[in-house]
This record gives structure tokens, C-alpha cells and sequence, in this order.
């Protein structure tokens, strides 16, 4: 299952959790309720570029178990590596 490339289809914020790897990629099961929804994943780019925010897309890196077709960013914050992932819809 592969992440699928940026353009014009919605996505919607998920609380995921790492669950070890898979064929070399780490897997992530989602958790929680889902968060906040974008019209396109790059909304939620701008916003960070707008604070300067360095983000790496790692979709090629992970599974997300459940989701056909994901995003997943990683971007650094007060020290700690942070991870957003979202499903596309």
C-alpha cells in the first residue's frame, strides 16, 4: 500500500500509534477520535510554512493500518519529533 501524491482531495487529521514495523516501514494504527479536516492536505502546509515550520513528508516511510491513502508529515518541535498523519478521502 502505497501514500498517495499531493493534490485537491480532503483529508482529515488522525491520533495514530506506533505499532512496531512491517517489510521495513513502520506501521501506525489509528486512535482516538479523527481531528481536525482540511480541503486539501496543503492547507495544513501552508500553515506551517506561514511559521516557518520544517516539515518532511515520510508517507513512503509508514503504513497506516486501515487507510488506503495517507499522508504523513514529521516535523521537529521543542526538541521532540512530531508526526501528523492524514487520511484521504
Amino acid at each position: 500500500m502505497a501514500a498517495i501524491p499531493l493534490h485537491s482531495l480532503p483529508a482529515t487529521e488522525l491520533t495514530v500509534q506506533s505499532a512496531g514495523t512491517v517489510a521495513g516501514k513502520t506501521l501506525l494504527l489509528p486512535t482516538g477520535a479523527p481531528g481536525p479536516s482540511y480541503a486539501h492536505v496543503q492547507d495544513w502546509l501552508t500553515e506551517k510554512r506561514k511559521t516557518k515550520a520544517s516539515v518532511k513528508d515520510i508517507s513512503q516511510q509508514v503504513l497506516v493500518k486501515g487507510i488506503k491513502q495517507w499522508a504523513v508529515f514529521e516535523e521537529k518541535r521543542a526538541g521532540a519529533t512530531v508526526r501528523t498523519v492524514f487520511k484521504i478521502t
